[in-house]
Parts: structure tokens; C-alpha cells; sequence
């Protein structure tokens, strides 16, 4: 379950604040500084508000998108993420939740319309969601259950760059399941953080993959320069789950990254 949170155990670049054993206690303050980062993680069949309230604040939309899933978990875990995302928008920028309207880059990435510093990005997996905040910085979350997967090494040659594919092809066997979901993550965070969607081949750029390594983008042949221009951090959010939150340019000494937890 969520509420059972871990800690941050990956190396990084930023300093991070994570209290106790779990991550945070409350909502507290929404306040993000310029240049902080904020990850909330929330347990989607356990919403930190009343779903009732979290679903009125979406859009009409959001509202469709949500009744063509066909199971009710999904819908309502659906509108626990979104309506959660609206409900820590709106306190941070002391708006009407329901008021806020999203704009989509080129390729589909939501931001708030207008000329908002404030950037962030949502990921789901099951019940857990992390939502990623931050000041005057592109950011991209990933989280993902670790779920067996039957053709792994299939997805590997198929979305992993030749040096990843000989990395996870020398993982012990009984790491290797965690060795895809480090790689995967670390992946998505970043493809969503630059708003690229789709559009961006996954073996077109290399991260560190090996289990307990250094969250890091190690080569991008055709962009050169983005390896220094985004920072990776691996998450642990809760047993069971892996996750990844990549960060426009590096840190300057009172950058840090805030994890909390958002429970009812």
C-alpha cells in the first residue's frame, strides 16, 4: 500500500528532504520556491480528500475521459489524480481548482494556460500517484508497479539503447526485472519532462539502468548537451513501485527536491 511509503535511496545531484521513514505527514505548505521541486505521492483508492470533492473540480474534459474507462477503480482512480493535481494547483496559486485551465504543448504536455512559472507532471501506476511541482523548471515523474513482465527482454531490444540492452543482458537474473523498471522509469520521467510524447525514440538516449545505480542520463548522441542540461532522481515510493523524476538544468546550492505524502 502506499501509506507504507519508502524513502528516497538513490543517489542524486540534489539534495533531498525526505522526514522520517515516510514521506511527510500532511499536505502542509504548497509553497514552491524558485528552483525547488516538489513530489507528492498519493494512494489513489485512498484519496487525501473525498473523492466527491476531487471530482467536482474537473473539467467537463476530464469528465468524459473519465467514463470511457471501463472498469469503476479506473475511473475513480482517474478522478482521484487529476482532481488531487487541480486541488494542489489551485492552493499553490491560490485559485479556484475547478477554474484552472490546462494548455498542451506541440506534443500533448499539460501546463497551465497563461504565462504561469509553475510547471508539473502527473504519473499513475495502479493506486499510486506522484505528482511533481516546480518553479521556472520543466519536470517529468514516472511511477510504476512492479508488475512481472513475460517478454522483458523483448521490450528491451525493442526500447532500450544497445549499451542499456548489454547492461540488462548482464543483470543477474533476479535483478533484472527491477534493472527494466529502474531503466523504464528513468525513461519516461525524462521523454515527459521535455514534452516530446511519442515523438522521441526511447533507444535514441541512454540512463543508467543497473539496480541501486546513480539516477543519471548518460548519453544522448544526436543532443550532446542535454546530459547536462536535466538531472534524474530514482524514487522508491512504496513497496512494490519504482520511480523517476527528471529536472531541468542542474541544481545551484539552495535547490533541493521535497518529497511528502499526501493521505487522508
Amino acid at each position: 500500500m502506499v501509506r507504507d511509503a519508502a524513502t528516497l535511496t538513490i543517489d542524486s545531484p540534489w539534495p533531498v528532504a525526505a522526514p522520517g521513514p515516510l514521506w511527510g505527514g500532511s499536505v502542509g505548505s504548497t509553497a514552491v520556491a524558485a528552483g525547488d521541486v516538489t513530489v507528492w505521492l498519493i494512494d489513489l483508492d485512498r484519496p487525501p480528500l473525498p473523492l466527491e470533492r476531487l471530482a467536482a473540480h474537473l473539467s467537463e474534459d476530464e469528465r468524459r475521459r473519465a467514463e470511457r474507462f471501463r472498469f469503476e477503480v479506473h475511473r475513480r482512480r482517474f478522478a482521484a489524480g487529476r482532481g488531487a493535481l487541480r486541488e494542489l494547483l489551485g492552493r499553490l496559486l491560490d485559485r479556484d481548482p475547478a477554474g484552472l485551465r490546462f494548455a498542451y504543448g506541440e506534443k500533448g504536455k499539460p501546463r497551465l494556460a497563461g504565462d504561469s512559472a509553475v510547471r508539473f507532471n502527473l504519473s499513475n501506476s495502479q493506486n499510486a500517484a506522484l505528482i511533481a511541482v516546480a518553479h521556472g523548471r520543466e519536470v517529468g515523474v514516472d511511477v510504476e508497479a512492479l508488475r512481472p513482465i513475460d517478454d522483458a527482454p523483448m521490450l528491451v531490444e525493442r526500447f532500450f539503447a544497445l549499451r542499456e540492452r548489454r547492461v540488462f543482458a548482464g543483470l543477474p537474473e533476479a535483478e533484472q526485472l527491477a534493472g527494466f523498471y529502474t531503466a523504464w522509469t528513468r525513461k519516461e520521467a525524462y521523454v515527459k519532462a521535455r514534452g516530446d510524447g511519442l515523438s522521441l525514440p526511447t533507444t535514441a538516449f541512454e540512463v543508467a539502468l543497473a539496480p541501486g545505480s546513480e539516477a543519471r542520463l548518460i548519453a544522448f548522441e544526436q543532443e550532446p548537451s542535454e546530459v547536462d542540461r536535466w538531472a534524474l532522481v530514482g524514487l522508491e515510493p512504496a513497496p512494490g513501485f519504482l520511480g523517476a523524476l527528471a529536472i531541468e538544468s542542474r541544481p545551484a546550492p539552495a535547490d533541493r527536491v521535497e518529497l511528502r505524502a499526501w493521505a487522508p
